[in-house]
């Protein structure tokens, strides 16, 4: 059994927390919840509501008893550090494969994205979503959360929950989540930001996760990209599938463990716009890359699906080769280069050394995990470890 977690540093003490804490909380719930099956598999169910427990309890310790904790010690020093997970916030997006069953649940809470790439019998790869991202320009969430707030008409306003917050789901950010009353305690006495006057009836904004759950087919070299926002605002979930189908024919189809992993690039001034302008331009999206691409009827519906708007800017298109390149060994790395400019290393350059805030408005953060489960040939079910993308260190580019 595999567990993999990706959280998206809107907020890095939030994002801090749930790396050290997510994976635990939700093992624990597992593993009562695989004990009482007597050794069979669970019912999806129970599976589901066990990962979902994981994921709300620790945003209740996050939330709810960091404010116990900071009322009991009434020391603003105490405060700081127990509010500061609280006060900011993150997405998570994780998934958990039972090897036996060959059954991948993907729990996400937040816009961050899976989407599974398998290879069809022509050689090419489909691209197929495994979550959706919540957020208030989300047709399913935006009535969600109309429904459980009737009569507030600006519970969500320019595609954000009360005007202010894109993820309709997230950890942390109390201030959509506690009462007015709480807010107005802690700011009075420690931290807290000021209450919206909008604010009516909280919580408007939930950690419980959004499951899917799918069955995984190693013999026919599927994989799974995991990734925040940033990577979806630059390609297509085609694009990304068919960038790592790329990876693999440059590789010759044989994947080693060493070269799939994990890259981050961290993360705006008109200043800048002039001298973007000259740089960016169209891009030619999926052309030579070994994805098959739905019929534009289809690939439109897709519902909870934000389309990239920064990307269809991030290339010249003059290159007679196109815009993507394949020169790296990690694959995760090999996603990040492509999506701030591929081929075009004076761009990828630029767009990484800028610094916050400026960076903001060309890229938002980064984080890209690619996880295969087989190449097709053989399949030994082992979990190997990436040594080079879990070292700590930011991958080079």
């Amino acid at each position: 059994m595999m567990p993999s977690l990706l959280t998206v540093r809107r907020g890095w003490t939030t994002s801090a927390k749930l790396r050290q804490a997510l994976v635990n909380y939700v093992a624990v719930e597992l593993n009562e919840t695989y004990k009482a099956a007597g050794g069979s598999i669970p019912a999806p169910d129970t599976v589901d509501a066990a990962i979902k427990k994981g994921f709300l309890k620790l945003d209740d310790e996050i939330v709810h008893q960091s404010v116990q904790k900071v009322l009991q010690a009434n020391n603003k020093t105490a405060a700081a550090q127990l509010l500061a997970p609280a006060l900011s916030g993150s997405c998570a997006l994780l998934s958990f494969y039972d090897s036996r069953s060959q059954l991948l649940r993907v729990a996400c809470t937040g816009d961050s994205r899976a989407v599974l790439g398998r290879r069809l019998p022509n050689g090419k790869w489909t691209a197929t979503p495994l979550s959706v991202d919540q957020t208030g320009s989300n047709p399913d969430e935006a009535e969600r959360l109309r429904r459980l707030h009737p009569g507030e008409p600006n519970v969500v306003r320019n595609g954000r929950v009360l005007g202010g917050l894109e993820p309709t789901r997230a950890f942390g950010d109390a201030s959509y989540k506690w009462s007015r009353e709480v807010s107005e305690k802690l700011r009075q006495h420690f931290f807290a930001r000021s209450i919206s006057p909008i604010l009516k009836t909280p919580p408007y904004v939930t950690a419980e996760p959004v499951i899917t759950t799918t069955k995984i087919e190693p013999e026919r070299g599927d994989f799974v990209v995991m990734a925040t926002d940033g990577l979806w605002e630059m390609l297509t979930n085609e694009e990304v599938v068919g960038l790592v189908g790329k990876w693999l024919e440059h590789n010759g189809h044989k994947l080693n463990p060493n070269s799939a992993g994990v890259a981050a690039a961290g993360g705006s001034t008109s200043h800048f716009d002039a001298v973007w302008s000259r740089i960016f331009g169209s891009r030619s999206s999926t052309s030579g890359l070994p994805v098959e691409v739905p019929p534009p009827s289809t690939k439109d519906s897709a519902e909870g699906q934000k389309t990239p708007f920064r990307g269809v800017r991030q290339w010249s298109g003059t290159d007679a080769d196109g815009p993507f390149v394949v020169q790296d060994s990690n694959v995760a790395t090999h996603l990040v280069r492509n999506a701030l400019g591929g081929r075009n290393q004076e761009q990828v350059s630029a767009l990484l050394t800028l610094p916050a805030p400026i960076s903001r408005r060309y890229r938002d953060d980064l984080t890209v995990q690619v996880i295969f489960f087989g190449n097709g040939e053989r399949t030994t079910g082992e979990v190997m470890v990436n040594e080079e993308a879990t070292a700590p260190v930011r991958a080079k580019l």
